[in-house]
């Protein structure tokens, strides 16, 4: 069984496709990601140690208490798949894809060619960038079967 964190951006349904395109193949992958309910992601901390007044302590307390469940899921894959969006800039996909490097894990990322310039350390970090996450399951597929087919 491969081990494959999904990071990235929350505001797609790109875990979704890669998950089914996955199990269509009938690929042998638990995948791992963050909390991707925005609301939830975000309020944690509050709801679970206090409120705050300034919201730079509100995002503080959430980012300590996500940054938990992240350390721990990109300790525990093979693979870290990173999807940078169109919408928003993903700093905290940058910073997984950083973690991950340091960890030594195999990263493929994923962003459209117009991100090319900005995300090129990035890039150069990963095993395999890609642009849609149909090539991303194909190397998925490839490194679990060593097949093209």
């Amino acid at each position: 069984m491969l081990k494959v964190y999904l990071a990235g951006e929350i505001h797609s349904n790109w875990r979704e496709e890669i998950m089914e395109s996955s199990k269509k193949e009938n690929l042998d992958i638990q995948f791992l990601s963050p909390v991707t309910d925005h609301e939830s992601s975000d309020n944690c901390g509050v709801e679970i140690l206090g409120s705050e007044d300034k919201n730079f302590w509100k995002d503080r307390k959430g980012a300590n208490i996500n940054s938990i469940r992240t350390k721990k899921s990109i300790q525990d894959s093979d693979v870290v798949v990173v999807k940078f969006g169109e919408k928003y800039k993903q700093w905290n996909a940058a910073f997984d894809a950083g973690y991950a490097a340091a960890l030594n894990k195999s990263i493929i990322v994923i962003h459209s060619d117009d991100h090319q310039h900005a995300l090129k350390e990035v890039d150069a970090a990963a095993s395999a960038v890609t642009t849609d996450q149909k090539q991303a399951v194909r190397i998925l597929k490839y490194v679990l079967e060593g097949s093209l087919k």
